[in-house]
């Protein structure tokens, strides 16, 4: 037998209060990637490993395991299914939700017995043991089947022990791999998966979701719900967080001082995003900013390319500068400035 995944009290990224991906029984919006799952299953064509790639927040874990309830559950061959969804009551359900069904692995970030932390990469002994599942005979000769959460956190080491079980796999195994950015996995592991690109969630179907969360999440007034959505860019975890009064006061500042710039506010913003206790506000303040340079660039489509260029060109001088910021754990407040410095410039 595998060994035993523990249960961690918290996991990387979860959002308190919020239903965990593998106890989720309800996908919003993306019926056309499950329409692909169906279809495989009925056909007994299902692809051994499956590379779900999109940005954050529009399902691709939930979908993993939806898939995986579904073929723990009921196996494959029986024709197309009319959908893959399982009761939360079911016994597979209640397994997967606790991550003790025996054919079953998650490969991903853990904090390791005794540690403070958890790791910024999924480590090639983390990989190993999960992966000892298909060193194993399935219980009950059905699928063995690990879900990657998420991909870009594999370092090399455990990314090519991955790539060696899906280059040679088992029978009746398969892998679902949830990427938030595909390209950036290594081409041999792209390469023998079948790829499945999720889109972001319309706004109503972000609505939904939310609702669909039950309080504290869904008790927020409808315009606040559909603010949310708007902003969100169709991920539901970016909607979560625009929930917070803060956040979107943060987001009607920010926009405002984009159009009509005010230094003497600037310079106070770039104080406040400064503070360590700040990240998340900071990261707001960066998705707006390129939301409102995104939206420029498309409501001036009709000028000279090198107008629309300018544009780009800012966005992604901003992008570097936030991303040089973040490696070498430089000051916030010259960032905060470029920002809107590069949007002036390039009007």
């Amino acid at each position: 037998m595998p060994p035993e995944v523990p249960v961690e009290d918290s996991e990387p990224g979860e959002i308190p209060g919020l239903t965990r991906p593998r106890a989720q029984t309800a996908l919003v919006g993306q019926e056309a990637a499950e329409r692909a799952f169906r279809e495989a299953i009925g056909a007994g064509r299902l692809h051994h490993a499956w590379l779900i790639g999109g940005p954050r927040g529009i399902g691709k874990a939930t979908l993993a395991y939806r898939v995986a309830r579904h073929l723990l559950a009921h196996g494959a061959g029986r024709g197309v299914p009319e959908t893959l969804a399982v009761p939360a009551s079911h016994p597979v359900a209640r397994q997967v939700a606790t991550l003790a069904h025996p054919n079953l692995v998650v490969l991903r970030r853990q904090r390791a017995p005794g540690a403070k932390t958890v790791p910024t990469q999924i480590t090639v002994e983390a990989a190993r043991r999960a992966l000892h599942l298909f060193a194993e005979t399935a219980a009950d000769a059905g699928y063995r089947i690990c879900v990657v959460d998420c991909a870009e956190e594999l370092n090399l080491a455990s990314a090519n022990a991955l790539l060696k079980l899906i280059e040679e796999p088992p029978p009746r195994s398969l892998f679902l791999i949830v990427s938030h950015a595909p390209g950036r996995l290594l081409p041999t592991i792209r390469s023998r998966c079948r790829r499945l690109a999720l889109r972001p969630l319309g706004d109503e179907a972000v609505v939904r979701v939310l609702q669909g969360l039950g309080e504290p999440f869904s008790a927020h007034p409808p315009e606040v719900l559909a603010r949310a959505a708007a902003l969100s860019e169709g991920s539901v975890s970016r909607a979560l967080g625009l929930l917070d009064p803060a956040t979107l006061a943060l987001v009607d500042e920010v926009e405002a001082l984009l159009t009509v710039p005010d230094w003497r506010r600037v310079l106070a913003l770039a104080e406040r995003l400064n503070s360590r206790d700040a990240d998340a506000l900071y990261e707001t303040t960066l998705d707006t900013v390129q939301r409102h340079l995104a939206a420029e660039i498309g409501r001036r489509l009709a000028e000279p390319p090198a107008r629309l260029a300018a544009l780009a060109d800012a966005s992604e001088r901003i992008a570097r500068a936030a991303r040089e910021a973040a490696i070498y754990n430089l000051d916030r407040r010259p960032v905060i400035l470029s920002l809107f410095e590069e949007v002036a410039a390039a009007r």
